[in-house]
C-alpha cells in the first residue's frame, strides 16, 4: 500500500469533505476568485464552453464548478437505442460484467451487488455491461440521462470517500462499492438501467433534478426512496443531476451492449456514443 492510499485510510474523510464543502461555498470575493483561478489556471479549463466564460462571475466556487454549458456545446449522437456518455470526463473501464463481477481495474473487481445494495434487483445485471466514467476537476460535472427513462427508485448507500482518481481505483480493492454513493434506478422501453453516482474525498456532493441536494447528509443505513408513479421521466441526453465537487458515474445495462472500441482512459463527452443497445 502507497503512503497515499495509506492516509487515506487514516484520515477522517468525511470530516474533511464537510470542511471543503463549506469553503467552496466562500462567498468572499478574493478568496473564490482565488480557488477558480487555480483550477482554471492548473487545469486548463475550456471556459468558452461555460454559458457564463467569466471565472470571477461566479458568486462561488461551487457555482463554477457546477457551472451549465452554452446551448449547442454539446449535442446527443446517435438515434433512440444509442447509449450515450452521460458525463465530460474518461473512460475509467466498460465492457460486460462477468457472472455479476464488474471490472475496477487490471487485476480487481467488485460485484453489481456490492455497487447497488440490492441482491435481488442485481441479478438482472449479472451478465450484463457496464460503463465506468471518471471526472476530473476540469470536467463539466453536471450528469446526463444516457437513455431515456422514468425514475423508478433511488438508493443512497452509506460508504467511505476513498479518492477516485486512477492511483486509488487500481489499488484500493471494491472501491466503488465502499464509497458513498447514489444509485438511480430507471426503467425505459428498452428494460431497465442504473446510473450510480459514487462520491469520494472532499468531493461527495450530489444534487439531482427532482428532488435537490441528495449527499450530503452522509447516510447512516441504506435509504431508499420510491419514485414510481410520480411520472419523472427524463429524455434521453437531460440533465439528472450534478456533482458538487468531481466524481465517478457507472452506468450498468441488463444485457449487453455493442461498446464503441474506447480505450481505458479515453476522453468523453457528455451526448458522445459509447455504444448501441
Amino acid at each position: 500500500m502507497t503512503p497515499s492510499i495509506l492516509l487515506q485510510h487514516l484520515v477522517p474523510q468525511k470530516t474533511l469533505s464537510r470542511i471543503v464543502r463549506a469553503a467552496t461555498r466562500w462567498t468572499w470575493r478574493p478568496w473564490k476568485d482565488f480557488l477558480i483561478g487555480r483550477v482554471v489556471r492548473g487545469y486548463r479549463v475550456d471556459m468558452t464552453e461555460a454559458a457564463q466564460p467569466d471565472p470571477r462571475a461566479y458568486p462561488t466556487f461551487n457555482a463554477f464548478f457546477t457551472r451549465a454549458l452554452r446551448d449547442g456545446v454539446r449535442h446527443a449522437q446517435g438515434d433512440a437505442e444509442t447509449v450515450l456518455s452521460p458525463v465530460d470526463g474518461r473512460v475509467s473501464q466498460i465492457g460486460n460484467i462477468e457472472a455479476g463481477r464488474i471490472l475496477q481495474a487490471k487485476g480487481r473487481s467488485y460485484t453489481v451487488d456490492e455497487l447497488i445494495a440490492d441482491p435481488k434487483v442485481a441479478t438482472a445485471y449479472h451478465d450484463g455491461c457496464f460503463a465506468t466514467l471518471y471526472l476530473a476537476p476540469r470536467d463539466y460535472h453536471r450528469v446526463h440521462m444516457p437513455l431515456e427513462g422514468e425514475l423508478l427508485e433511488t438508493v443512497h448507500v452509506p460508504g467511505r470517500l476513498f479518492s477516485v482518481a486512477p492511483g486509488p481505483v487500481a489499488h484500493v480493492p471494491r472501491l466503488f462499492g465502499r464509497n458513498e454513493r447514489l444509485v438511480c434506478h430507471f426503467a425505459s422501453s428498452h428494460g431497465p438501467f442504473v446510473v450510480a453516482m459514487v462520491g469520494a474525498m472532499l468531493v461527495s456532493g450530489i444534487s439531482t433534478v427532482w428532488n435537490g441536494p441528495e449527499v450530503p447528509p452522509y447516510a447512516r443505513g441504506i435509504v431508499r426512496r420510491d419514485w414510481r408513479g410520480r411520472g419523472i421521466r427524463l429524455a434521453r441526453f437531460a440533465e439528472m443531476a450534478r456533482f458538487e465537487m468531481g466524481s465517478t458515474v457507472i452506468v450498468l445495462l441488463p444485457e449487453p451492449a455493442r461498446f464503441d472500441p474506447l480505450v481505458e482512459h479515453a476522453r468523453v463527452e457528455v451526448g458522445q456514443r459509447l455504444g448501441h443497445l
